[in-house]
């Protein structure tokens, strides 16, 4: 029983979960000892949409230094824009309209790799500039106009099932099936190969440009699809809807324990991460704090944690 728990409490990702039940016992405390169950009945909720942008976002740093994607708030709004328009709050239309968002998702995934690959510009100043771009096509396309979602899909993104939200399930089985992908199949290990050693996986016959095409396409499809259950959720897409999800999906793989050095992944630990983050908002709130001390929070977090993952994992050669 002790090893066990010696190996449980070794993990990276447990201190995120202990950090989230910290915080949200701190929170029903100072709220009077009332409200625990709708408190994290709301974090699940919320945390939902940073988890499926943290896992593309994680997928992208684990394969090494210098990769990150900036593009993820502005592939959301243009996904929501999409979706909310082509479905035009008609049911039978929300296939087209997820099928649609998602297509442009994937376009914008190849773009942001066709950037870095094919112009060798900096994954970080890649997706960045194609950023400016697919807002603009948004704004386009949305022309400040908000539909409403159809009645199927709001409903899915708002339901719950004794304070479990519908979406958290489908998510967490999502979450499932990439940290599975991560650890199980060969595009996961040589994701994890590239991040620790990119010239060693490719002498080693690994197809390190493709595995790179995919995990930015992947990661684009997933911000696409946050940004479809964003508009169901919020009552349609918004121009703004991904600007809070920037940092979001750095700091839940920062803070999730996925190795900002890249060859490590963490699933679990986006979780504890996103649950500790919206706890972290909550507590700042029922204190009154500003949304300007809440940033402030959330970047000395983010580099606290940098910090001792540096000092517990020496450069590699």
């Amino acid at each position: 029983m002790k090893g066990l728990l010696s190996r449980l409490l070794g993990q990276p990702w447990v201190g995120s979960f202990l950090a989230a039940g910290l915080v949200w016992l701190l929170a029903v405390v100072f709220a009077g000892g009332h409200g625990g169950g709708e408190i994290l009945s709301s974090a699940l909720a919320f945390a939902t949409f940073t988890v499926i942008v943290g896992l593309g976002q994680m997928m992208v740093i684990t394969t090494g230094p210098g990769n990150v994607d900036l593009s993820i708030p502005a592939t959301m709004t243009l996904s929501g824009v999409i979706a909310m328009k082509l479905m035009d709050t008609e049911s039978a239309l929300i296939l087209v309209g997820i099928a649609a968002a998602m297509g442009a998702s994937f376009l914008v995934g190849v773009a942001n790799y066709g950037l870095i690959r094919l112009l060798r510009i900096p994954p970080i100043i890649a997706t960045l500039s194609s950023s400016f771009l697919v807002l603009s096509t948004a704004i386009s396309i949305g022309r400040g106009l908000r539909i409403k979602p159809p009645a199927p899909l709001a409903d899915f993104a708002t339901a719950r099932a004794f304070g479990v939200p519908f979406a958290a399930i489908a998510v967490a089985a999502l979450a499932a099936i990439i940290g599975l992908t991560l650890k199980h199949t060969i595009y996961g290990r040589t994701v994890a190969a590239i991040g620790q050693n990119e010239r060693a996986a490719w002498l080693a016959g690994l197809d390190v440009r493709r595995t790179r095409f995919a995990t930015y396409v992947l990661s684009a499809m997933l911000a696409g699809l946050c940004g479809v259950l964003q508009s169901g959720f919020s009552g349609g897409s918004a121009l703004n809807m991904g600007d809070d999800f920037l940092l979001a999906s750095i700091a839940v793989v920062v803070i999730g324990g996925t190795s900002v050095a890249g060859g490590r992944g963490n699933v679990p630990g986006i979780w504890g991460a996103a649950l500790f983050m919206y706890l972290l908002v909550t507590m700042l709130n029922i204190f009154g704090a500003s949304p300007g001390v809440r940033l402030v929070m959330t970047g000395l977090i983010i580099i606290a944690v940098i910090a001792v993952a540096g000092s517990e994992n020496p450069r590699r050669a």
